[in-house]
């Protein structure tokens, strides 16, 4: 059968969304291939997934058809285009798209090292592992909406996809990308507000964590604003709205606003 998906790197979040990919059916495991350095995740990709695999990384350029899929270090980058540099991956019945997940790396800097292929940046999110995470692309000058769908397609498999220009990348890395963090952040110390009030901490811990995914499930579902579910929540002189001028007291809406800002300065630092 013909190699459609080629991986290359076969760590947590390559494997993450090869795993659905396959599980979902939009690439039969003989369509693709993986190119991993290691031998013990070699030999686990391809029992678990019955992938081929390689160390070739010119092997997965010259056989997928479809799909490169970068999935490595950024500073991998320079070494995988040197040993692209014998490899004629440009041909009338050849012309994968590239798509990278490679944090910091321009699309300018991909089009150097991939010259005329279709090239899509992406920046995914850690809840993309448990297929519940949000990735934004754009795209690079060769690319049409046929790419665009096998992009979207390749990553709705693992949540949600937004298109921004790239420009935005660095605001999307500041507010998707290390949002998780934040979010785990809260779900601690809201675990930690219910000790110190005298739950257990496994109790605390279980109220958190699905008063936060509830939360989420209910705005995603409902469409509602989050102020207006705050407002519903908040009764005259109860006790939510006590919590509320305490948080308002301490900061906390615009801490998670020059979060999201300090993160994107970086960055917009890292990638220069």
């Amino acid at each position: 059968m013909t190699i459609k998906f080629g991986l290359i790197g076969g760590g947590v979040m390559g494997e993450s969304l090869l795993s659905r990919l396959i599980a979902l059916g939009i690439y039969q495991s003989s369509e693709v291939i993986v190119s991993e350095p290691l031998p013990s995740r070699q030999d686990f990709l391809k029992q678990h997934y019955n992938v081929a695999v390689t160390t070739d990384s010119s092997e997965v350029f010259t056989q997928a058809k479809e799909v490169v899929f970068l999935a490595v270090k950024p500073q991998v980058l320079s070494t995988i285009a040197q040993e692209l540099a014998h490899v004629e991956i440009r041909n009338p019945e050849h012309s994968p798209l590239i798509i990278s997940i490679l944090a910091g790396v321009p699309l300018s800097q991909l089009e150097a090292a991939f010259v005329q292929l279709p090239v899509i940046r992406a920046m995914p999110n850690t809840p993309a592992t448990v297929g519940a995470g949000v990735t934004a692309i754009c795209s690079g000058a060769y690319t049409n909406y046929k790419h665009y769908q096998i992009a979207h397609q390749v990553f709705e498999a693992v949540g949600e996809v937004v298109e921004v220009p790239e420009v935005l990348m660095d605001a999307v890395t500041g507010l998707s990308g290390s949002g998780p963090a934040y979010v785990a952040l809260l779900i601690e110390a809201l675990a930690d507000g219910g000790v110190a009030a005298g739950l257990p901490r496994v109790i605390a811990n279980q109220l958190a964590l699905q008063t936060v995914l509830g939360t989420a499930k209910l705005l995603q579902e409902t469409k509602i604003h989050p102020a207006e579910l705050k407002d519903r929540v908040t009764s005259p002189g109860g006790t939510t709205i006590a919590g509320i001028a305490k948080l308002e007291q301490a900061g906390f809406r615009s801490a998670l606003i020059e979060a999201v800002k300090a993160a994107t300065e970086r960055s917009q630092e890292l990638g220069k």
